[in-house]
C-alpha cells in the first residue's frame, strides 16, 4: 500500500492530500501504488474529464450570472444556454454583440459600400452604349444585356481583392428588376435586393434598394469618324463591268447577313460599283477576305503618302484596294473554251451558269450535269458570256406539256446519277405572243422539267433569232448543234400572270444597305426625263433580282428573306400548302421567312391621349415603333416595376433577417 493521501488540518479532520501529478489531477503518479478499487475510479474520473466538451470563458460567465451549475453534471445534460438581448430583453443564443437578429436590422445597414447613383454613356448616333477601354455594345431598353452593364457600373457588387475567403462583409446578390422611370428623363432605375452577413455569429440580412443612372450622351470612335472630313484610312472599291446591278443586289444580301459592313464609315455607289469607306486598314482586310468567299475576284492596291514624321520614322498613309468582280452572272449562257470544258468533268461547251460564290457553278440545260470553274482559272483566260441574262434577251414560254427523259450516259461518257435523270423532261412549249396567232410549238429537253407543269410560264433564250457574239459559237448555231430554246428558270405568283401590281403582292421583303448616291450618280439622271429613266432602271434590275431569288431554293438559303404583310395575311387564311406544287422543290414557303422586319412602315396606331402620355409634347416621327412597358424585361424573364409602384417605392427599405439562410462553402467560393 502506498503512502497516504490524507493529512489531519489543525481542526483535526482528514482532508485529501494533493495529487502528486499537477498535470492531471485525477491521475496517479505511480498507478501501481494505488488499489484496485482507488485505481478504476480515478482512471474513470480521468477519462470524463479528458471527453467534456471545452467551454469558452464568455459560456462559463453567463451560467455562473444566471444560476446555471457549470459542473460536468450540467454540459452532460443538453440544456442550451440564452442569453437577453442587449436591446429589447428577448432571450437569444449568445452572440459577440449580444443583440437579437430584429435589433441589428433596424440598427444595420446592409447597403454601405454599395453605390446608389452611376452614370452610363450613350452615342446619339448610333444608339449603343459605352462598354469600357472604348468598346461599344448594343443593348435594347429593359434588356437583359442592358442589366449586365448597369450592374457592372454599380461599385461595392463585386469581390474586393483583399477579402479572400472570408464571408463577413460580403455582399450576395438576390434579385434585379427593372424601375419605371419617364421616357425623355434621360434615367434609368433598378431595383437591387442583396443579401450580407453583418456579425461573425452567422446574422444575415436582407435589404432592397433603388440604383438610378444617368444616362450622357457621347460620341462613339465610329460616329466620330463619320461626322469629320477625311478620316478615312482605307478604301474599297469595288466593280463590276456590267449593264445592271443584280450581282451587287445579291453581293449586298449577304453582306447584309453576315455583318460584313460592321466598321464601315460609309458607303456610296456608282454607275458600275460600290465604294466602302473603312478607318483602318485592318477592317478593309476583313472585308476583302469576306468578298473572296463569295464572289470571284481579283484585287489591286495603293498607297498614297499623306504625312510623315523623318524624326519618329511615322508615315501616315491612305489605301485603296480595287476588287474587280468577274462579268459573269447568274442565268448568263456560257460558251466554254474547248480546254475548260474538258478540265472540269467534259462536260458540254453550251453551259447555263447556275450560281455565282468564290467559283462558277455551271449546268448542261440539255442533260442537267453540273461543273465548276475556279477563279483562278478563269482569271488566267477570262471569257464573256454569248448571251447576258438581261430582260431583253428572255423570251416567255408557256408549257403545253412535258414527258420525263430517262438518260444513260450524259455528254462525258458517264453514267447519269438517278437525281439528275429524274429530273430531266422532254418539254413542250410556245411563245406566250405566239398564243392565238399561230401554232409554233418547240420540243425542248431541259433540266427544269420535272417543276414543269401544263399552264406554268417560264423564262428562256430562243436560240434561233439571238446574236452570239463568239465567232466558234456562231458557228455551232448555224451548223444546227444547238438546241432551240434554252429554259432559264420559271415564274411563279402574280409574275407568271402578268399582274400589274405583283412586285408589291410578294409574300417576301428584303433589307437594304444605308448606301449614299454620289454626285457622279445623280448626274446621271439630269433632268426629269433622265432621272425617271435612271429610276425605272434599278427598279427593273430589283424586280430580276427577285425574281432570280424567288425561282432558285439554294440561293435564298444564302440570304435573311422576310415575312412580307402579304405572306402574314396569308399564313392566317391558308393551314397547309398546296397538292399540286409538292414536286415543286422550288417554290418559296412560309417556312423559309424570318419574322421581325420593319421596312418603312407607319407608326402603330395610338390614341391621342395615349400618345399625349408616351411621348409629351414631342411629336410622333415616322418609323418609330413604341414597345409596351415591361415586354422587354417580360421576354428576357427579368422583373419589372409599372408606372403606378414606382411613384411609391421607397429609395431603400428596412433590413430584414434571413430566418435559416446558410451561405456555406457556395459563397466561400471565390468564383461568385
Amino acid at each position: 500500500v502506498g503512502p497516504s493521501r490524507k493529512k489531519e488540518s489543525a481542526s483535526g479532520v482528514n482532508e485529501p492530500s494533493k495529487p502528486s501529478n499537477p498535470r492531471h489531477p485525477y491521475r496517479p503518479s505511480s498507478p501501481s501504488l494505488v488499489p484496485n478499487k482507488k485505481r478504476t475510479y480515478h482512471t474513470l474520473a480521468y477519462k470524463r474529464h479528458c471527453h467534456q466538451p471545452k467551454q469558452n470563458k464568455m459560456e462559463v460567465e453567463t451560467q455562473n450570472c444566471i444560476g446555471v451549475d457549470s459542473g460536468p453534471r450540467s454540459l452532460l445534460s443538453g440544456t442550451a444556454a440564452t442569453i437577453l438581448c442587449c436591446v429589447c430583453a428577448t432571450p437569444i443564443a449568445p452572440n459577440p454583440s449580444n443583440t437579437c437578429s430584429s435589433c441589428l436590422a433596424s440598427a444595420s445597414d446592409v447597403t454601405r459600400g454599395i453605390s446608389t447613383e452611376a452614370t452610363l454613356h450613350q452615342c446619339r448616333g448610333c444608339s449603343r452604349w459605352h462598354q469600357d477601354a472604348g468598346k461599344w455594345i448594343g443593348c435594347e431598353l429593359e434588356s437583359r444585356e442592358l442589366m449586365a452593364l448597369c450592374l457592372s457600373n454599380v461599385s461595392g457588387l463585386k469581390k474586393r481583392k483583399n477579402e479572400g475567403n472570408n464571408a463577413a462583409g460580403r455582399v450576395r446578390l438576390v434579385d434585379a428588376a427593372w424601375v419605371w422611370t419617364e421616357p425623355h428623363s434621360m434615367r434609368l432605375k433598378i431595383r437591387l435586393t442583396i443579401q450580407r452577413e453583418v456579425e461573425a455569429g452567422g446574422t444575415i440580412l436582407q435589404q432592397s434598394f433603388v440604383v438610378e443612372f444617368i444616362v450622357r450622351n457621347q460620341q462613339c470612335v465610329e460616329c466620330q469618324a463619320a461626322f469629320r472630313q477625311g478620316t478615312w484610312k482605307s478604301l474599297v472599291q469595288v466593280r463590276q463591268r456590267v449593264g445592271h446591278k443584280r450581282t451587287f443586289l445579291y453581293l449586298e444580301q449577304l453582306i447584309l447577313k453576315h455583318g460584313a459592313h460592321r466598321g464601315c464609315l460609309s458607303i456610296e455607289t456608282f454607275k458600275d460599283g460600290m465604294d466602302f469607306y473603312f478607318p483602318d486598314k485592318g477592317k478593309a482586310a476583313r472585308f476583302m477576305s469576306f468578298l473572296e468567299d463569295v464572289v470571284p475576284l481579283k484585287v489591286k492596291s495603293s498607297k498614297k503618302l499623306i504625312s510623315t514624321d523623318d524624326k519618329s520614322n511615322i508615315s501616315n498613309y491612305k489605301f485603296t484596294n480595287l476588287v474587280e468582280i468577274c462579268t459573269l452572272c447568274k442565268d448568263d449562257l456560257l460558251f466554254l473554251p474547248k480546254k475548260l470544258a474538258t478540265h472540269i468533268g467534259n462536260i458540254s461547251r453550251l453551259v447555263l451558269v447556275k450560281n455565282i460564290s468564290n467559283v462558277i457553278q455551271v449546268i448542261d440545260p440539255l442533260t442537267g450535269q453540273t461543273g465548276a470553274v475556279e477563279s483562278d482559272a478563269y482569271w488566267r483566260d477570262p471569257f464573256r458570256p454569248v448571251v447576258t441574262a438581261a430582260r431583253t434577251r428572255l423570251t416567255r414560254y408557256v408549257i403545253l406539256g412535258k414527258e420525263p427523259v430517262f438518260l444513260e450516259r450524259n455528254v462525258s461518257k458517264r453514267g447519269v446519277n438517278r437525281k439528275q435523270r429524274s429530273k430531266l423532261a422532254l418539254v413542250s412549249a410556245a411563245r406566250e405572243s405566239d398564243l392565238g396567232s399561230n401554232d409554233v410549238t418547240v420540243e425542248e429537253c431541259s433540266q427544269l422539267g420535272y417543276l414543269m407543269k401544263s399552264g406554268d410560264v417560264a423564262l428562256g433564250y430562243d436560240m434561233k433569232d439571238v446574236q452570239l457574239v463568239d465567232d466558234d459559237a456562231e458557228d455551232v448555231r448555224r451548223a444546227g448543234k444547238f438546241p432551240d430554246v434554252v429554259f432559264v428558270r420559271k415564274l411563279y405568283g402574280g409574275v407568271a400572270t402578268g399582274e400589274a401590281n405583283a412586285a408589291k403582292k410578294r409574300m417576301f421583303q428584303l433589307q437594304r444597305l444605308p448606301i449614299q448616291k454620289t454626285d457622279e450618280e445623280k448626274e446621271k439622271g439630269r433632268g426629269k426625263k433622265g432621272l425617271k429613266k435612271a429610276a425605272d432602271m434599278e427598279i427593273l434590275d430589283e424586280e430580276d433580282f427577285m425574281q432570280e431569288l424567288e425561282a432558285d431554293r439554294e440561293m435564298r438559303a444564302r440570304v435573311n428573306v422576310y415575312k412580307s404583310e402579304i405572306a402574314v395575311s396569308k399564313e392566317t387564311k391558308q393551314e397547309g400548302g398546296d397538292d399540286d406544287d409538292k414536286d415543286d422543290d422550288q417554290k418559296i414557303t412560309l417556312d423559309e421567312l424570318l419574322d421581325n422586319l420593319v421596312l418603312d412602315t407607319k407608326p402603330d396606331h395610338v390614341e391621342p391621349d395615349a400618345a399625349m402620355q408616351l411621348v409629351g409634347d414631342t411629336t410622333i416621327e415616322e418609323g418609330m415603333v413604341f414597345v409596351g412597358e415591361g415586354e422587354r424585361a417580360a421576354k428576357d424573364k427579368i422583373g419589372y416595376v409599372g408606372r403606378e409602384e414606382a411613384i411609391n417605392i421607397q429609395s431603400r427599405e428596412t433590413a430584414i433577417p434571413v430566418a435559416g439562410n446558410v451561405w456555406g462553402k457556395d459563397f466561400l467560393d471565390e468564383d461568385l
